[in-house]
């Protein structure tokens, strides 16, 4: 009996080796992110780490399985000393693995705003620099490497070998199964998060209920859990929250059908969708060019990113889809088929229609993307064709390829549509060297790259205003997402959505600063309003032309919880309870909860309007196209 409980304690004492990496990781990673979650008190963090031993057990579980058949299915080999090393091998290695996901995610979650899930692997698919990349992140995060090696020592050395001595056959056979049955069933129990015929499996939405608010579900998760549980996911299921479809509908309606009352006029579009570009960066002496073109456009007060990454930033500004679960490209009903302005106008107005971005053809898929949309040129690295401009790591330089854009548009003929991606600002922060003394490094490594991508913008424009399309075109200036902040309030899940939007025209009359809500899936749909196009589209935005500022708004998802920016609140919906109602306007570190003291009612109905047409036509078959 001695020699059992010891060979079965042995498991366990290693098995909570395990469970203390788990815990330190999350301290790593709440601490590396602390400009996210530096509002939380020792209690708070106290509760998000009892929330994430639930877990942390599944992803245990998830993990050690193969550890605990060959510590317990009854095989004599167990008693070889060959045997014994092998499964001590495999066990750290595997755990070893999980562990370098969760320190992973630490340095990768400031650009994701969420843990990493399977999606990882579809996203960067086609880079082939993510090597050097994370090369050179691994340097800046040594601390990381410490920590990973730490952990690594602490599982060899402090492992304790499960030794069954040799006893009569029956008992062995016994003792071997019951174990094996008792942890099977252990490890059943923790990846289903508890037992029970009301206890479904947990999944990434189960953090939120140990959180205040939905950025705080980052702590709670672990990178493995989220990638094994993320496995085979279903993207979209489709809520009930309307039988009446004519009241749901008339809240809103992602079906546009303009009235045609006006004739079409067909002026250029030229889209430019900025790098990582967030508002925190504005009126500070980053971008003086953008502050001075903003200041001649048609903006609004406030202005969202409906995601967190570029390929989210695609659908959106191209296409009116916000992302709302996963990012929307990395999901089946991409392949379903699509639209965006350029393709509206490609195929019923004659435009002739290109795409930009200074990277290799297949990075991100923007090249695969842009066309199921409509685009019918692509230009990229390979089409500039001098690699003595490119950046070493994504693209070719912004100044240059801008320069790149402005010329190939001079040979299109009119009317036409494009749009260029930039990539200069963007990790791991490099300028030219001509430029390493003229714009210097500020409290933010990217802060140089957002000085040279403004002078690089202010450079193409100089170019381009002295084109014979310059005057009858119609300019889009957005970013794709936000990035690593300084101020605190950009930290926030209000704030790391801020983002500029400006439509601008040359002769001026689009400048105004209008009060309400825009986001990136407006700007197809106001394209379109602006040209007085008049054919039915979807579109999952509002055409500001046509919209009342007061009943503008911005949707989107934050760790699994449904936000609405509408009349200066904040909403956050979990899809079956409110879980958060701030005013961000004057609230801005959102620490005053208003559920219970403020109404949110039709705030919540428009909000589970969206979610519900939202679904509806992303599970169903051509239904992202009017036509």
């Amino acid at each position: 009996m001695r020699n059992t409980l010891k060979y079965i304690g042995n498991v366990i004492w290693n098995i909570f080796l395990v469970y203390i990496c788990y815990i330190l990781c999350r301290v790593i990673f709440t601490l590396d992110n602390w400009d996210s979650f530096n509002y939380l008190t020792i209690s708070d963090f106290l509760r998000l780490c009892r929330g994430g031993l639930l877990f942390d057990t599944a992803a245990i579980a998830y993990s050690n399985i193969l550890y605990v058949l060959m510590v317990f299915f009854p095989l004599h080999l167990k008693e070889c000393n060959g045997y014994r090393k092998a499964v001590k091998c495999i066990f750290v290695a595997v755990n070893m693995l999980m562990l370098a996901m969760n320190l992973v995610d630490s340095g990768y979650f400031p650009f994701s705003n969420q843990r990493t899930t399977t999606t990882i692997f579809t996203q960067f698919a086609n880079e082939d620099n993510l090597a050097g990349i994370l090369f050179i992140e691994a340097l800046r995060s040594w601390y990381l490497i410490v920590a990973f090696v730490v952990m690594a020592f602490v599982l060899w050395r402090f492992y304790r070998a499960p030794q069954y001595e040799k006893g009569g056959r029956v008992g062995y056979y016994f003792i071997s199964i019951v174990a094996l049955a008792l942890f099977g069933f252990a490890s059943f129990v923790g990846i289903r998060g508890g037992v029970g015929k009301a206890i479904r499996p947990i999944t990434l939405s189960n953090a939120n209920h140990f959180t205040k608010r939905p950025a705080e579900a980052s702590i709670v998760l672990n990178s493995p859990f989220s990638f094994i549980r993320t496995i085979g996911n279903e993207h979209f299921i489709v809520p009930s929250y309307f039988d009446d479809r004519e009241h749901m509908q008339s809240m809103y309606n992602p079906l546009h059908t303009p009235d045609g009352t006006e004739d079409f006029t067909p002026m250029n579009v030229v889209q430019i969708i900025l790098e990582s570009n967030s508002m925190e960066y504005y009126g500070r002496g980053f971008t003086p060019f953008l502050d001075s073109l903003m200041t001649e456009s048609l903006t609004y007060v406030h202005s969202f990113a409906n995601g967190r990454i570029s390929i989210d930033a695609m659908a959106s500004v191209l296409s009116s889809i916000p992302r709302i679960g996963e990012s929307f490209i990395l999901t089946p009903s991409a392949l379903n088929p699509l639209s965006s302005a350029a393709g509206e106008l490609g195929r019923n107005k004659g435009y002739h229609t290109a795409f930009f971005h200074g990277a290799q053809e297949n990075s991100m898929g923007f090249k695969a993307y842009s066309q199921s949309v409509g685009y019918q040129e692509y230009y990229g690295r390979e089409s500039y064709g001098n690699d003595a401009d490119f950046d070493g790591h994504w693209s070719i330089w912004d100044e240059e390829f801008l320069q790149f854009y402005a010329q190939k548009m001079n040979t299109f003929p009119q009317p036409f549509a494009t749009a260029v991606f930039t990539a200069t600002s963007h990790h791991p922060y490099v300028i030219p060297e001509r430029y390493n003394d003229v714009f210097v490094e500020g409290a933010l490594p990217i802060h140089k790259c957002v000085e040279y991508l403004d002078m690089s913008v202010r450079r193409f424009f100089e170019t381009a205003a002295a084109m014979p399309w310059f005057e009858n075109t119609l300019f889009v200036i957005c970013a794709d997402h936000t990035n690593i902040v300084e101020l605190p309030e950009y930290g926030t899940e209000a704030g790391r959505y801020m983002v500029p939007i400006m439509f601008y025209k040359p002769d001026g009359s689009l400048k105004a600063r209008k009060d309400g809500t825009m986001q990136q899936i407006d700007i197809m749909p106001t394209i379109l309003g602006l040209l007085d196009y008049d054919l039915p589209y979807v579109a999952f935005g509002n055409d500001l032309t046509s919209t009342d500022p007061d009943q503008s708004f911005a949707v989107g998802c934050n760790n699994g919880v449904f936000q609405l920016f509408k009349d200066g609140y904040l909403l956050q919906f979990d899809g079956e309870h409110v879980v958060g109602l701030y005013d961000y306007v004057t609230d801005k570190m959102l620490q005053d909860n208003l559920i219970g003291k403020t109404e949110c009612i039709e705030n919540l109905e428009l909000l589970k309007s969206v979610i519900q047409q939202y679904m509806e036509r992303m599970t169903a078959k051509d239904a992202l196209r009017a036509y």
